[in-house]
C-alpha cells in the first residue's frame, strides 16, 4: 500500500508499505486552517504517481479509450464510420442519367444534404451535395432538364465502414467537404455520413 500523508508518523503512514510525504509548513489560507497548499501538494504527488505508473505499465491512449468508451477520447479512438453512417433505405442514391430535379427530390426525402450517383453496375459514379447545388444555381442550369451527370462531382472522396470516425472527420477537414460516401472493397456505396453525424456522435 502507498500512502500520501502530511505526517510521516501518522498511523496511516506507518501502516503503508511506502509513504509519500506531502507535508507543507503553512496553508495558503491566511488563517492557516482551510486545506489549500496541502491539497495542492497531494494533488501534484498523486498526479506524479499516476504518470509514473502509466509509463511503467506502458499504458496507451487506446487503453484509456477502452476504460472510458463514452468519453471524448473513447469516441475518437473507438467509434467507427459504420457506427454513424446512414445505410440501406436511408442512403440517398440515384442512377447516372437521372434528371437533376429527381435527384433533388431524393436528397430532400433522405435529408442528408447529398445524394450518391451510381454506375449501372452499382459502383460509385459521383456525389452531389448542397454545395454542388448552389454552384449549379449560380450557373443558371435548368434543373428540370439537366441530368445529374452534368453537375455531380465525379467519384468524390470516400470512407470505409471499418475506418475510425475521427479519420473520416480528418478527410472532410483536409478537403473542406461536408459529406463522405462509404464504399466497400468493390467501390460500391454502402453508406454515407456528414459533419452533422460526427457532431452528434461527439467526434468533433
Amino acid at each position: 500500500m502507498i500512502s500520501l500523508t502530511g505526517n510521516p508518523e501518522s498511523p496511516l503512514a506507518k501502516a503503508a508499505d511506502v509513504n509519500l510525504n506531502v507535508h507543507v509548513e503553512h496553508e495558503a489560507c491566511p488563517l492557516n486552517l482551510a486545506p489549500t497548499s496541502s491539497t495542492t501538494a497531494a494533488l501534484v504527488m498523486g498526479d506524479a504517481l499516476a504518470v509514473a505508473l502509466l509509463e511503467a505499465r506502458g499504458f496507451t491512449a487506446e487503453d484509456f479509450a477502452f476504460s472510458h468508451p463514452g468519453g471524448a477520447l473513447g469516441r475518437r479512438l473507438l467509434l467507427k464510420v459504420e457506427n454513424v453512417m446512414h445505410e440501406g433505405s436511408d442512403l440517398p442514391q440515384v442512377q447516372r442519367g437521372t434528371l437533376l430535379k429527381d435527384a433533388l427530390m431524393e436528397m430532400t426525402r433522405k435529408g442528408l444534404g447529398m445524394t450518391v450517383i451510381l454506375e449501372a453496375d452499382g459502383r460509385l459514379a459521383g456525389i452531389f451535395t448542397d454545395g454542388d447545388l448552389r454552384r449549379t444555381l449560380d450557373r443558371a442550369i435548368d434543373i428540370h432538364h439537366a441530368t445529374i451527370d452534368s453537375v455531380m462531382t465525379p467519384h468524390g472522396k470516400t470512407a470505409r465502414a471499418d475506418m475510425l470516425a475521427a479519420e473520416a472527420l480528418k478527410i472532410m477537414e483536409d478537403h473542406k467537404i461536408s459529406a463522405l460516401v462509404v464504399v466497400d472493397k468493390e467501390d460500391r456505396p454502402i453508406g454515407a455520413l456528414n459533419m452533422h453525424d460526427l457532431l452528434r456522435a461527439g467526434v468533433m
